[in-house]
């Protein structure tokens, strides 16, 4: 089993900029040959200048290890690669080596995510995951070679041996040695690509969104991600146009990812879209925000297929479509259907299925883009049948996604759903054999309990647990008899309508789906 790692976002310790904003030839008159810890301190000339790219991979692919060793190795004067820069006239450029100099700088500043440098960066919307590693991270620094205030503090004692003198202070004076990349703005680009094919290389989302940086849905994907919060990829349109942008993000964030998945599970409150570490969410993201605005004719295929937004309008209308799909599966608005997250979205042990979230997903955009009212409303007369074996076969589910191909797995999910819907309709329960064949893994399915070899319940055990005693109490809908879900998503329905007496009294009043109220009874 995979285990996921627990990374430190460093992003806010080096500011980006975007190189088309900038003069386009290097100065050669800023050049220096090394940078120290000096250089991030508050009077330091060089720390205001020091920028990251636009298109430079987000700074939190270092586990909290990996942070404090590079620390140690500094502090015990131990080779260090250099870094690349690249100068302009305006900003010195970092091409290669954002990790290391925000370890240092993060080192300096006692911020490893979480604090006066990170707060304001994110728009103080802090996770408790981010935090939690921060500390993990801090205290792991404190015990390898000490925090930077305190090294400080012990260097002002005067009557310190000059033996620990020297060697408390030695980090002021070394130094990380740099590279310069001389050329215009794409040479420094080029310079990029072809140093992250070395190395640790850029993933398939980070290259993705890197060069397709300008087009309306990564710009869209990155502002979600953090609430409209962090570095502002949309900072080059105007001030209106960025307001609209970050209000909407900020929507779509609380819709996708709010509250914060805790593990073991204890709520049925849960996100849509699992848990939001950045890369995992962003390849959510382009999946979603590409589904909702695939039109009738399923363009644009790719990312890459949408031209670059010059003026923002482009990432407005993407955001609006986003939203639309966002707004039918769950909230308030009068269409949602309010998809109980835990019977749709997350398997047997609780884990977040990407692969059943847009597969879900897939399917409604489908239909709303085909202006299909009709089925909506056969979904929702058969709704708790359709759900009781969602719940019933999570086990089937989860294998059958395993065994389907990455390739089109979301539109195979989505005819899945809909053909059992279909039967269902016609008064036929999908056997787990047709969901099977239907799903055209006949013969890799295997469903059944592994081999239990601990005494102790693990994580997975508890959220099942959980999960299983949870849905056996949890609300439903009187109109369609479906799953609930009144944190995000209820309507306050006269079982009298008013037209006909109905008063405004508890004992008149039903939790519904908003669908369920405003188009099927209504």
């Amino acid at each position: 089993m995979n285990v996921k790692k627990k990374l430190v976002n460093l992003d806010a310790m080096i500011q980006r900029a975007d190189f088309a904003v900038i003069a386009n030839e290097s100065h050669s008159s800023q050049r220096i040959d090394s940078i120290s810890v000096r250089d991030f301190l508050p009077e330091s000339p060089l720390l205001p200048n020091l920028r990251k790219p636009d298109f430079q991979r987000e700074t939190n692919h270092w586990t909290p290890n990996q942070v404090a060793s590079l620390i140690q190795c500094f502090v015990e004067g131990e080779l260090i690669p250099s870094v690349i820069l690249w100068f302009s006239t305006a900003y010195v450029f970092v091409i290669d080596g954002g990790h290391r100099l925000s370890a240092l700088r993060a080192w300096v500043e006692d911020d490893y995510g979480d604090g006066p440098v990170s707060l304001p960066f994110f728009g103080r919307q802090i996770t408790v995951a981010q935090r939690d590693i921060a500390e993990e991270t801090r205290q792991l620094v404190k015990k390898t070679v000490g925090s930077w205030q305190h090294r400080q503090a012990m260097n002002k004692q005067p009557d310190l041996a000059p033996e620990d003198r020297v060697r408390i202070s030695g980090a002021m004076t070394r130094v990380i040695p740099v590279q310069s990349v001389i050329g215009n703005a794409d040479k420094a680009e080029n310079s990029f690509f072809r140093i992250n094919t070395q190395g640790t290389p850029l993933d398939d989302i980070e290259e993705l969104l890197i060069k397709n940086r300008l087009k309306p849905i990564p710009i869209a994907a990155r502002s979600i991600i953090r609430a409209g919060m962090g570095h502002k990829y949309w900072s080059r349109f105007p001030s209106e146009t960025q307001e609209i942008i970050e209000r909407m993000a900020h929507d779509l964030y609380l819709i996708l990812f709010d509250p914060e998945l805790d593990k073991p599970i204890k709520t049925l409150d849960l996100p849509l879209g699992g848990v939001s570490g950045v890369r995992v969410a962003l390849e959510l993201l382009i999946g979603f925000i590409l589904v909702a605005n695939r039109n009738q004719q399923g363009r644009p295929v790719e990312v890459k297929d949408q031209p670059d937004d010059t003026t923002g309008n482009e990432t407005i209308q993407v955001l609006k479509k986003s939203l639309a799909l966002a707004q039918r599966m769950t909230g308030n608005d009068h269409g949602s259907l309010g998809l109980h997250p835990a019977v749709y979205f997350y398997g047997p042990s609780g884990r977040h299925s990407t692969p059943m979230f847009m597969g879900v997903a897939t399917l409604i955009a489908r239909k709303l883009v085909n202006n299909d009212a009709e089925f909506f409303k056969i979904f929702t007369n058969y709704r708790k049948s359709f759900e009781q074996i969602l719940i019933e076969h999570k086990s089937l589910f989860a294998s059958v996604i395993l065994q389907t191909r990455s390739n089109k797995r979301h539109e195979k999910i989505a005819d899945l759903l809909d053909y059992m819907i279909n039967k269902i309709s016609e008064g036929q329960i999908p056997t787990e054999q047709e969901i099977v064949d239907k799903a055209g893994v006949a013969g890799k399915v295997i469903v059944g309990e592994g081999e239990k070899t601990s005494h102790k319940f693990s994580e997975e055990t508890k959220s099942e647990s959980f999960l299983k005693s949870a849905l056996r109490t949890a609300l439903r809908c009187p109109i369609c008899g479906g799953y609930l879900n009144p944190s995000k998503s209820v309507s306050y329905d006269h079982i009298v309508p008013v037209r006909a007496g109905g008063e405004g009294s508890p004992e008149n009043c039903q939790l519904t789906h908003p669908y369920c109220n405003q188009s099927i009874k209504q």
